[in-house]
This record gives C-alpha cells, structure tokens and sequence, in this order.
C-alpha cells in the first residue's frame, strides 16, 4: 500500500509542486528546495503508512508562504509538553488529522489519533470525553457533509480511493468516536 500511496503522490504532485515523497527518515520533515536539493522533500518515518499519509495531509493543507518553510513553519516541542503546549499542538493537528483519517480509510488502512506527547497520560485509552477526538470527528464530517476540502487534498483522496477501492472515504458513517483507536 505504501508504494501505491507514493505513486500516486508522485504522479499528482511530483512535477506540479517539485516534490518528492520519501521513506525512511528518523523523524517526518518537510524540506524545501535549497542549495544542493532542486526539489521539495516530504520525508515520513521510517516506511510507517501512518506516517507518509500524516505528512501527505499537512502538505496538502500547507499554504504557499508555508510549502516556503522547513517543515511549514511549525514549531514542535519534544515529548512532555505542558498543558498550554499540547493545546496549542491539538489545535494545528485538527485537519491534518482528520485527512490522515480519510486518507486511512480510503486506502484501506487503520487510523490511530496521535496526541504525540507519550508522556502525558490524559487521554489513555480515552475517546470518549476527548475534546481533540471530538474535533478531529467534526472537522471530518464537516468535510463529509459537503464542506469543501482542500484542493489537493480532494485531489490526491479521489485518486487513492480509485486506486485502492476505497470510493467510499467520504461516507460520515466511517468516522465516529468509536471507530478511533
């Protein structure tokens, strides 16, 4: 699945946007074209499917000024953040999420909501109740029930579900509290 998912990130965007999907990095980043790479980078962790269709969600939601920018322009803080922090985390990974999350499902694959703060214990095990669950849910069904998504992300979903049968990403019955992991 995960050479299906480059391929068709390739032949989208590839040469349009001077960008390249690629496996095997330690931590995801996005690279902007500089000095010894003429081309944009979109590394994911390791070969993780979960991590190239994440990266794959926040390439498409990027703005030009942020497709510009290491990494968009995010700030990150490691592992332990403090409440504040992991707010302000919940807030920027709402949409990236939620397409990560149709991406899943229109290939196929099982989607796992990331807090990205292992040592925060809040939300273990914990959906129901989880205001950043809660969110992730309603923006996908905001985008389900006919709210317009972002252009290359509708681009680059209706190819993956063509693709991998998956014609059904945009069903608000597949994205319910209780179907997150």
């Amino acid at each position: 699945m995960l050479s299906l998912v480059s391929s068709i990130f390739d032949q989208e965007f590839g040469h349009s946007f001077n960008v390249r999907l690629l496996g095997g990095a330690d931590e995801p980043v996005y690279l902007p074209a500089d000095a010894v790479y003429s081309y944009n980078r979109l590394f994911y962790r390791q070969d993780y499917l979960s991590s190239a269709l994440h990266e794959i969600a926040h390439w498409c939601i990027a703005g030009q000024a942020r497709l510009q920018l290491e990494d968009f322009g995010y700030w990150y803080h490691p592992d332990g953040r403090s409440r504040q922090q992991q707010k302000s985390f919940e807030k920027a990974e709402v949409k990236p999420q939620a397409l990560e999350w149709m991406f899943s499902i229109a290939c196929g694959h099982r989607f796992s909501l990331s807090t990205d703060n292992l040592n925060n214990h809040s939300y273990a095990g914990q959906v129901a109740g989880n205001e950043f669950a809660e969110a992730v849910v309603d923006q996908v069904k905001t985008w389900c029930d006919g709210s317009r998504l972002p252009i290359r992300a509708a681009q680059f979903l209706s190819k993956l579900a063509i693709s991998s049968d998956g014609a059904t990403a945009t069903d608000p019955l597949h994205y319910q509290l209780t179907n997150i992991v």
